[in-house]
This record gives C-alpha cells, structure tokens and sequence, in this order.
C-alpha cells in the first residue's frame, strides 16, 4: 500500500515531468557552458543548472487541490518538509552525476549549499505565493546575483551567496537559513491559495 500512495503523490506533483525538466537543463548549461565559461573555476554554470533544478522541482510544491491538501487525514508537516528536502537532493545529485560524466562544474560542498538554499527559496516562495508561483523567488535571486557587482561588502555576500566558494561564511549562513526558514515555512502552512 505505500508504494501506491507514494505512485499517486508522485504524479499528482509533476514529479515525472519535474525530473526530466531537472536532467534536460543539466544537460543542456553543460552543452552551452563547455566553451563559454571563465575557466573550471567559474560556478555560474553550476549555479544555473541547480537553479533551474530548483525552479523546475517547485511544481510539484502545490496539489491539484489545496483544500483536499488542507483537510487529508494525515500530518503534511513532515511530507511537506520531507518532499522539500528529497527535490534538493535529486538536484544535487543530477548535476553530481552529469558531473561524473562531463568533468566537474562545482565541488560537492558547494553543490550541496546552493540546491539546499535553493529548495529553501522555492519553499518559501510556494508558501508566500502559492505553488505556481513557487520558481518566482529562485529566478529573481539567480538574475539579481548575476549582475549584482563584485562583492565586496557582507550585504553583497549575502546577497550573492550563490556564487561564493563553499567555505565562505556569508554563503553558507545565507544558504542554511534560506533552507531552514523554506522548507519551515513550506512544511508548516503549505502552499497558499
């Protein structure tokens, strides 16, 4: 019985539709970067395919029915967390794979930090706007930090985290408190109508 309902969960969430879209634009930012980038080092390759995990995993953070979500006779609090937590995870992975393949984009820290922090912005954007909206708040941060200047001050590390190396302070904090305060939020009051 499990796996049924975890069948029916799973489509009712664009998980199939989510996870294509996640592997096709992993694929498709190698393709187009291999030529392109600054050099191994640049992360925005890396980042653009986890942000366009993210956005594409954010489907699924909405029912087909939010008051039938509402009124279910089991506790969404740690499916909601749980479901946040796993689509970070699958970016993660994806573009862990591809780089097995390709040759590395980004390291496994910082791969880690930016889907986690990322899954957190979606979360939270499907808890403030509702799940339709939910890749709205990812998009926005991702084309700020790629023409935000150099950063130089905490507020622009902050702001640009995404791009930082994985060890640097500002990055990760910004990250963790993204994912925490998301998938808290998410898992709490769910998707808004």
């Amino acid at each position: 019985m499990p796996v049924r309902w975890l069948t029916l969960y799973a489509r009712s969430r664009h998980v199939p539709a989510s996870l294509t879209a996640v592997l096709i634009s992993a694929v498709a930012v190698w393709a187009l970067a291999r030529d392109g980038g600054e050099g191994p080092g640049d992360p925005r390759p890396a980042v653009l395919v986890l942000a366009a995990g993210a956005m594409a995993a954010s489907i699924g953070l909405g029912g087909q029915d939010l008051a039938l979500d509402r009124t279910a006779a089991i506790r969404w609090v740690p499916r909601r967390a749980a479901h946040v937590l796993l689509a970070g995870t699958v970016v993660a992975a994806v573009l862990l794979a591809v780089q097995t393949v390709v040759g590395e984009m980004a390291t496994t820290a910082f791969v880690v930090r930016d889907s986690a922090g990322l899954m957190g912005l979606a979360a939270l954007g499907a808890a403030l706007s509702g799940g339709q909206y939910a890749w709205t708040l990812p998009f926005a941060w991702l084309s700020f930090t790629f023409v935000a200047p150099p950063p130089t001050s905490t507020p622009l590390r902050v702001a640009t985290w995404m791009l930082l190396p994985p060890d640097t302070a500002a990055g990760t904090w910004t990250a963790l408190v993204l994912t925490v305060t998301g998938t808290t939020a998410y898992a709490v009051a769910g998707p808004r109508r």
